[in-house]
């Protein structure tokens, strides 16, 4: 791969999308954005992610760096065009619809998106010729596992709600085309990403709008829950040093006691999170001493589709790409605290 690749991201406007295509124009990469900036949440939220891309390129000169396209991966023939202008080395999967709790309420959604949508990227990379997928994952894909810490190589055949039984679908779905049409495929399974201009269906934001307006915060479980927070950037460099190394067969692969999490195959997943599990009850008041307010506790049982805690093992991917994560819970909560009061006075 040359010092300037063609790298096509999808869900370009998501939370990790657009600070992925952030971090791939910094670097000079000639960047294809991709999102149908559908409603599942705020679009005013990422068109504004999208205008901060726009005024680093105006800023950067980059303009010929950056091409954007309000398009849906369901919709074979657009990803058509764009894949044939384009013709990407890399492929960036982020496009899908997420929550765990909303796949209870529209289910046909997440086949749309995430089964036939994905199937389409597929063919895409099929038929262009592309040297590398990066797909995302999800931790929900352990389900009711409960050894922890989460390992890649664990059986993941007990998913809990369609969203994680989608993506469960997505790495054997990518596993077949690579070994089929050879090219390389990585999934990333990501634990909780959380950070500056993160999702607001998720607890960071949901937390912080309802401590500033001194609302109730439902605490499911009881409070009684841990997870695997991954800051934003850590995430974000995970993906950009897994897009300099194409995945190769495992060549201690063995059939009869198959590991699977890699293959004989150009095929690898791999897990990434801050290799620590927090306390929701923790995470909370990290929360109310940066805003500076208490926050109103209604505790509530468990919620159909959640597990009750994530702790990632990052060993794989360290032995990969020497990875690690580099922010802690406390300063990651600061920086999102200081980006929140900014963001909700604005």
């Amino acid at each position: 791969m040359g010092s300037s690749r063609t790298i096509l991201v999808t869900g370009a406007a998501g939370f990790i999308g657009a600070s992925l295509v952030e971090k791939l124009l910094r670097m000079n990469e000639v960047v294809v954005g991709i999102d149908n900036i559908n409603s599942y949440y705020s679009k005013s939220l990422k068109l504004k992610r999208l205008k901060l891309i726009d005024e680093l390129v105006k800023e950067s000169n980059l303009s010929k760096n950056w091409h954007f396209y309000k398009k849906d991966i369901k919709i074979i023939d657009d990803m058509r065009l764009i894949f044939s202008k384009f013709k990407p080395d890399i492929v960036v999967n982020l496009a899908a619809q997420a929550g765990v709790r909303y796949s209870l309420q529209n289910p046909p959604e997440y086949i749309d998106s995430n089964i036939l949508g994905f199937f389409n990227i597929l063919e895409m990379c099929r038929q262009f010729k592309v040297e590398h997928l990066i797909y995302a994952s999800s931790s929900s894909v352990y389900g009711a596992n409960k050894k922890l810490p989460f390992k890649e190589n664990d059986p993941v055949n007990h998913p809990i709600s369609l969203y994680a039984a989608t993506k469960r679908s997505n790495e054997l779905m990518a596993h077949s085309y690579s070994h089929l049409y050879k090219f390389s495929a990585t999934g990333l399974r990501f634990f909780t990403v959380y950070g500056p201009w993160g999702r607001p269906d998720m607890a960071p934001m949901i937390f912080s709008k309802a401590i500033v307006r001194q609302e109730p915060i439902e605490l499911f479980n009881e409070g009684n829950m841990k997870r695997d927070f991954t800051f934003i950037d850590d995430a974000v460099e995970a993906i950009v040093l897994c897009s300099k190394k194409l995945t190769t067969p495992d060549k201690d692969f063995n059939r009869y006691k198959p590991n699977p999490s890699t293959s004989f195959s150009s095929h690898r997943i791999f897990n990434v999170g801050n290799n620590k599990s927090v306390n929701l009850l923790y995470f909370l008041e990290l929360l109310e001493k940066m805003l500076g307010k208490k926050a109103i506790i209604k505790k509530m049982e468990m919620q159909p589709g959640d597990v009750q805690e994530t702790l990632c093992d990052n060993t794989s991917l360290q032995n990969w790409i020497s990875f690690a994560p580099d922010t802690s819970i406390e300063k990651g909560i600061e920086i999102f605290s200081k980006w929140y009061q900014e963001y909700s006075a604005s």
